[in-house]
């Protein structure tokens, strides 16, 4: 991949350990110019160690990073100049204005953009002389955004953008990354959200245990679980022998169970006998098409849990 131009980032073998815990073991993959490329899944996976040897937080104890076309080691502070970071936790002093911290990290760099037009683009222009600890969690986020942006970055990485936010201002920071990608900005991200992931994602790329799992866009990665459909209801402590004798392939989880099936009305006619047979409702029960937690849940027999 070196000098092609589509690829802004990549990384080979990358490698990360603490003592006897490998939080990254062997990871490669490449992200092209003006996508938005998504880490997943769960915690310790090893999604924010990467991300914080790209960011050049840490360094690697192995592999090769690939940024805006040089090879190297770790990350430069050249490198770092055409980033923007946004972490899980943005920290910022509580009694400056939103102004006030974007103005202060405008000043970190040499050619920022104008603070009243990130405003512009984060959606804070009236909240502009508003202390930070006034501020609601999406707008503390949305400002965390601007901060990253101040120096109008090539590479955007986003650590858990919409953690803990209602489902609005979830949405209005999924609008701004929209926003960035249409500007050819290239976002990678991490989330636990697998509809997040869906929504917004060209590429996907799902680690656990800090080794990388599956890799592909998120219509590939759902089509590589073929036509089935899958049938869901909740069913608290179902015993094992009673899971076993749904009719398909069944997974549960203490709580939900979900039956893979090919063909659909024998599976519903089925599964309507053994819950007659059985006395078992089938409370809350959706048909659907397979999707990411779905992928992750072939791949790794768990549902992805924050």
């Amino acid at each position: 991949m070196a000098n092609d131009p589509q690829m802004l980032l990549a990384v080979r073998d990358l490698k990360k350990s603490y003592g006897t815990v490998h939080a990254v073991d062997g990871v490669s993959f490449a992200v092209r110019v003006g996508t938005v490329f998504t880490l997943l899944g769960p915690n310790g996976a090893g999604k924010t160690t990467t991300l914080e040897i790209l960011e050049g937080i840490r360094d690697a104890d192995e592999g090769e990073i690939e940024m805006f076309g040089a090879r190297v080691r770790r990350v430069t502070a050249g490198m770092k100049g055409r980033m923007g970071v946004l972490l899980q936790e943005g920290g910022f002093e509580p009694y400056l204005r939103v102004r006030e911290v974007l103005a202060l990290f405008a000043s970190f760099f040499d050619r920022p953009r104008p603070v009243a037009e990130v405003l512009a683009e984060i959606a804070l222009e009236d909240k502009a002389g508003s202390l930070v600890r006034h501020l609601s969690g999406g707008q503390k986020q949305r400002l965390a955004l601007g901060a990253a942006l101040i120096n109008d970055p090539d590479l955007v990485f986003l650590d858990e953008p919409t953690t803990g936010l209602d489902p609005q201002a979830r949405h209005n920071i999924w609008a701004i990354v929209e926003r960035l990608k249409g500007e050819g900005k290239t976002i990678v991200l991490t989330t636990h959200y697998m509809e997040e992931a869906e929504a917004l994602s060209d590429e996907v790329c799902i680690m656990d245990h800090g080794r990388v799992i599956a890799h592909g866009s998120p219509r590939d990665l759902t089509s590589s679980l073929g036509q089935e459909t899958l049938i869901e209801f909740d069913a608290f402590d179902l015993s094992p022998e009673a899971l076993a004798s749904l009719p398909g392939e069944a997974h549960g989880d203490g709580t939900t169970v979900t039956l893979t099936t090919p063909d659909l009305v024998a599976a519903l006619e089925g599964l309507l006998s053994w819950s007659r047979e059985r006395g078992i409702p089938l409370r809350n029960m959706v048909v659907r098409q397979p999707n990411l937690e779905d992928v992750f849940l072939s791949l790794t027999g768990r549902r992805l849990r924050a």
